[in-house]
């Protein structure tokens, strides 16, 4: 089932938690991403507030050749990345994969070169996501 929210877009899947992590970053990487940080909410919550939450990960996907033509057009485009996928379970008990939109992401910048990758990082998001 697919998702939409004005920020992000994404499927439910019929996967477990675990495998619908495992699947998602598999699948990044055969689009060129690397997961440069994963945090998993759950834990931290639980360390930090002492508090249970449902299992939520964040994975923060980077595709270095879009980064770098990205960072070329805009410097300080670097505090809008890496692009956030999350994984998370919820309340009904599906596993949920959400991605960020980055051509939505990329239109509170205001430059018109950056549409173009964006759509480009947008598409390769979403054929990993079709994978799943």
């Amino acid at each position: 089932m697919e998702r939409q929210t004005p920020y992000s877009f994404g499927r439910t899947v019929d996967l477990g938690f675990e495998q619908a992590v495992a699947k998602i970053k598999d699948a990044l990487g055969r689009q060129g991403f690397g997961i440069l940080t994963e945090i998993d909410v759950t834990a931290k919550f639980k360390e930090k507030l002492g508090i249970a939450f449902r299992p939520y990960r964040i994975l923060g996907a980077c595709n270095p050749t879009m980064a770098h033509r990205a960072l070329g057009v805009e410097i300080d485009l670097g505090v809008l990345l890496p692009c956030n996928v999350v994984v998370y379970v919820d309340d009904e008990g599906r596993t949920r994969v959400m991605a960020m939109d980055p051509e939505k992401a990329m239109r509170v910048v205001g430059n018109p070169q950056l549409l173009e990758i964006a759509a480009e990082v947008r598409r390769l998001l979403g054929a990993a996501l079709a994978e799943l």
